[in-house]
């Protein structure tokens, strides 16, 4: 609990997956890649109660070996073009009476139970009925373009926009997939963690990998090897 207030934790795992085939059993740093994610909610001070929202057997089963509890997820909510969201709202239907949720994707190992718990702390200092993690993006969007007719370059944002040097450019930040919290009642009617009250939980590079394709999947079990 965090000032009294419940907490759900859920972590979608799916079996279908294009880009890394069965990639939330894939071995990673020594385990399946599922397991840093369900261990590092088993470490959370405030979340109450973990669960693992699959479609899969073969994945609840090992959620279960690794101590997690498992909800099974109908079959039209893990489809390629399911929204992210739906899991959520579904394992809110399944296991009511949770103040607060928080999404956490399996794709993201490396990031830490800190960062789980301080998004969650970041909700309740900054009065906020959402929090979501970011890291700094590599690239600035002030000199981004579009390549329009005839390929000419556009520029991405209104010339007028722009700061006179790249180095007085503002910080920018790119969502990086690891935790979503949101309080219940409000996700339940908004149906999405990004609004216009929504707050950020700055991570590092490091800590923001999300795997998405075999290359992701073997430069994290390179990182986690030479961590352990």
């Amino acid at each position: 609990m965090i000032a009294g207030q419940s907490v759900l934790g859920v972590i979608p795992a799916r079996g279908g997956s294009k880009g890394v085939p069965r990639k939330n059993l894939r071995s990673v740093g020594g385990k399946p890649l599922l397991a840093w994610t369900i261990e590092a909610a088993a470490r959370s001070r405030y979340l109450d109660r973990v669960v693992v929202s699959s479609d899969d057997a073969e994945i609840r089963a090992a959620a279960k070996a690794l101590g997690a509890e498992a909800l099974e997820r109908p079959a039209e909510l893990a489809r390629d073009d399911t929204p992210g969201i739906d899991p959520v709202l579904h394992a809110l239907s399944a296991l009511p009476g949770f103040d607060w949720v928080v999404l956490l994707q399996p794709t993201s190992p490396l990031r830490s139970t800190e960062d789980i718990d301080g998004t969650l702390r970041r909700c309740l200092d900054r009065g906020a009925d959402a929090c979501v993690s970011v890291s700094p993006a590599r690239e600035t969007p002030y000199w981004m373009y579009t390549l329009g007719s005839s390929e000419r370059l556009e520029r991405l944002l209104p010339s007028a926009a722009l700061p006179d040097r790249r180095q007085d450019a503002p910080p920018v930040y790119v969502l990086n997939g690891a935790v979503y919290a949101a309080r219940t009642g409000w996700l339940s009617r908004s149906k999405t963690f990004l609004a216009d009250a929504t707050v950020g939980y700055p991570m590092p590079h490091e800590r923001s990998v999300d795997i998405d394709t075999e290359q992701d999947l073997q430069l994290v079990d390179l990182m986690l090897q030479r961590n352990s």
